[in-house]
């Protein structure tokens, strides 16, 4: 363990709720009533769910990522946003998500981070320009759906760290 691991802060996610993660993005789920029914009455379309925010340099695009996954505790080395777009991430499993954000302090830098874990059957969407870890699926598949921006401009900012976070699990 190096001399900034022991000395890393430590950080206890906390559940995720639409309140408590607006400002960095939306939690995508099926809470509260459906829209309207479709398919002869057999499905239940709940609406727009997500912010979605592209640049006009790019377009919309759904792409598969498949990362490896994770457990508890996590250290947090680096941070990135995306400048030109939102990302939805769709989990294609049951598995949860440890979702760290943070905001843009006053020198283009993330501030402290926050650690949020989802629930089985909930999505995320990251606003435009807000600082997150990497993608982080604490289960077995860690295959996802994801809505963001395909184009021809750079849409990665990325900041190590100088000293580490540790997110640890709930006791």
């Amino acid at each position: 363990m190096s001399d900034n691991e022991k000395n890393a802060a430590i950080i206890t996610p906390e559940p995720i709720s639409k309140e408590s993660f607006a400002l960095f993005g939306d939690v995508i789920d099926c809470a509260g009533s459906h829209d309207f029914l479709i398919n002869d009455g057999d499905c239940e379309r709940y609406n727009d769910r997500a912010r979605l925010d592209i640049d006009s340099s790019g377009k919309p695009g759904v792409s598969l990522f498949k990362s490896r996954c994770y457990s508890l505790p996590y250290t947090l080395r680096m941070m990135e946003r995306h400048p030109l777009a939102s990302q939805t991430f769709i989990p294609m499993s049951s598995d949860r998500i440890l979702v760290v954000v943070a905001h843009n302090n006053n020198n283009d830098r993330p501030g402290t981070p926050r650690a949020f874990l989802t629930q089985p059957e909930q999505a995320i969407n990251l606003l435009r320009g807000v600082w997150h870890g990497v993608l982080t699926p604490l289960g077995t598949s860690g295959l996802f759906a994801v809505v963001d921006y395909i184009g021809g401009e750079p849409n990665c900012d990325v900041h190590k760290l100088k000293f580490p976070f540790t997110i640890q699990a709930r006791l």
